[in-house]
């Protein structure tokens, strides 16, 4: 253990802000391996599940759209909104939030255009309003959209948004994360009768600073310059997304200068960063948290006190400290640290076997001669699942297995391609699963009706806990019904300690994004939230 935090204290010291490796240059000031114009960006086995946000659930698509698509905001590193499609971020100072919170006006940008010519202005946006509400599409999550009672379009800049009631995480919704969808192209969709299947979420048309050109699955897209974007032609000429299979073959082909960016390390490969030559590395805490989510609507994890006991037999500190090497932070709620409404006074689950065998024992569950706990001849087994393209993912259940073991619970591995783990007819979106062991990404805005809502139960929202508890379904809700940050903080204080009382999840970290990219690479500027792809357009090699 010593060894290893000692290792973990050298490699923060080495990586505390970001660290330049020199490597000799050609003639134009340039490492050797760099291919001007032109980035390779390097994923571990991660693949979009669709290009519409509409029906998408992976990271990789969320940072797809931030290259070819154009929201009404984009976030800055720091979360703030940074105008995009419109000219101006609304607010009840400037006067595109109205007094009483319930109508916001959005001036779009003239002579913008789809990467075919077509114009992009607020038509596009009234018809994404219209599809996401569209009972024929399978959307994924309907929050915030649903309390838009019309909208006005004085012209075709101009679009009036009026509410039923105020909805304080709105802006959140035209940008990207969650419910963010950016606007779908009017002048190609309109006349579908659903977007399902539609060949525009494959191929889309592009808003954004990059075109899609090619989708080679399971090995690659390939980007060009939108000759139509607004800001201008950007600064690359062009950009491979790379699928590598897994995680030790993307570092070796970083290493080999095969790859320009790796985001996002695993904790094992930080310490081999200073082997690196030629990259820049940095280092960001990101609104990533991993987790533990049960299906609470499984008859073996229904009951409070079984999902409180599996909480308390998992050493969580031990694995945060050895199997991800103690690089990250340990959390207790789905709201960052940094954030304004950030709970306090919540503290992690203590590792306590003696109180796990009594909330057992309570709950009905008796030890069997096989050492595995039963209840009316059913054992207490469930299983978890997560994505394999990362070694520690898969060490971490085996640790659960191991130490569950030692309180009479049984656990099953049953692991998924990330394409299908988070599909819409995957095994979480349908509830075909026990618990998942993942990571989930949040925007900056605190709004997490989506996530503990009973409203939001799928097919209806991304409740994947299947948790409906009231207080919860009204507390996530109240938090959105005022612009107030100090009424916000309390109801989300209120929520995170409901959320800790139920354990529909544990909480495991925070993630300390580590990323190395190519030191000719210019205006790389990671960020806490969504995306580091969020100034894509500013990026010169």
């Amino acid at each position: 253990m010593r060894r290893l935090v000692a290792l973990a204290a050298a490699c923060a010291l080495l990586l505390g802000a970001c660290t330049k490796v020199e490597q000799t240059q050609t003639a134009g000031g340039r490492d050797p391996w760099t291919h001007p114009g032109r980035l390779v960006i390097g994923s571990a086995g991660e693949e979009p599940d669709n290009l519409n946000e509409m029906f998408a659930h992976t990271d990789a698509t969320d940072q797809i759209a931030n290259l070819i698509f154009e929201p009404l905001f984009r976030y800055d590193p720091d979360g703030n909104f940074v105008p995009a499609a419109v000219s101006t971020v609304p607010t009840l100072a400037n006067g595109g939030i109205s007094r009483d919170g319930k109508t916001i006006t959005l001036h779009f940008r003239p002579n913008m255009r789809w990467s075919d010519g077509a114009p992009f202005d607020a038509n596009d946006f009234v018809f994404t309003w219209h599809a996401v509400m569209n009972n024929n599409n399978n959307t994924k999550l309907r929050v915030g959209w649903d309390d838009i009672t019309t909208i006005d379009l004085p012209n075709p800049l101009t679009a009036v948004v009026h509410l039923k009631q105020v909805y304080s995480g709105i802006l959140g919704i035209w940008a990207f994360g969650g419910a963010g969808y950016p606007p779908l192209p009017a002048h190609l969709l309109k006349d579908l009768p659903d977007l399902n299947h539609a060949p525009f979420n494959t191929k889309p048309v592009s808003s954004g600073p990059f075109v899609l050109t090619q989708w080679n699955h399971g090995a690659s897209l390939e980007f060009a310059p939108n000759p139509y974007y607004w800001r201008g032609k950007p600064g690359l000429d062009a950009i491979t997304y790379k699928i590598v299979p897994n995680a030790d073959t993307l570092f070796n082909q970083l290493a080999t200068h095969e790859v320009d960016v790796y985001e996002s390390l695993p904790e094992v490969q930080i310490p081999r960063l200073n082997e690196l030559k030629g990259y820049t590395v940095t280092k960001q805490l990101s609104a990533n948290y991993r987790r533990l989510e049960f299906n609470t609507s499984r008859p073996q994890l229904s009951d409070v006190r079984v999902r409180r006991a599996i909480a308390e037999a998992i050493d969580w500190d031990r694995m945060n400290q050895t199997i991800y090497h103690g690089f990250n932070v340990r959390a207790v709620s789905d709201i960052l640290p940094s954030s304004w409404a950030a709970p306090a006074k919540i503290t992690d689950y203590p590792y306590d076997l003696a109180d796990a065998k009594k909330l057992l024992d309570a709950a009905g569950w008796v030890a069997g001669p096989n050492g595995v706990r039963a209840k009316n001849g059913a054992p207490l087994a469930f299983s978890v699942s997560t994505t394999p393209s990362k070694p520690a993912n898969v060490q971490a259940e085996v640790q659960m297995q191991q130490e569950l073991k030692n309180v009479g619970v049984q656990l099953e591995i049953k692991n998924y391609p990330t394409s299908l783990l988070f599909a819409q007819s995957g095994p979480i979106y349908t509830g075909h699963f026990d618990s998942e062991f993942t990571i989930y990404t949040n925007a900056p805005d605190p709004d997490n009706e989506g996530l503990w809502s009973g409203k939001f139960i799928p097919p209806h929202g991304a409740n994947t806990t299947w948790l409906n508890d009231p207080v919860l379904t009204e507390t996530s809700h109240d938090a959105l019904l005022t612009f107030d940050r100090a009424k916000r903080k309390a109801l989300y204080q209120q929520e995170a300690e409901r959320v800790h009382a139920l354990v529909p999840v544990v909480y495991l970290y925070w993630q300390n994004s580590y990323s190395a990219v190519n030191s000719d690479l210019k205006n790389w500027k990671p960020a806490s939230y969504i995306s580091n792809y969020w100034n894509c357009w500013e990026w010169r090699i």
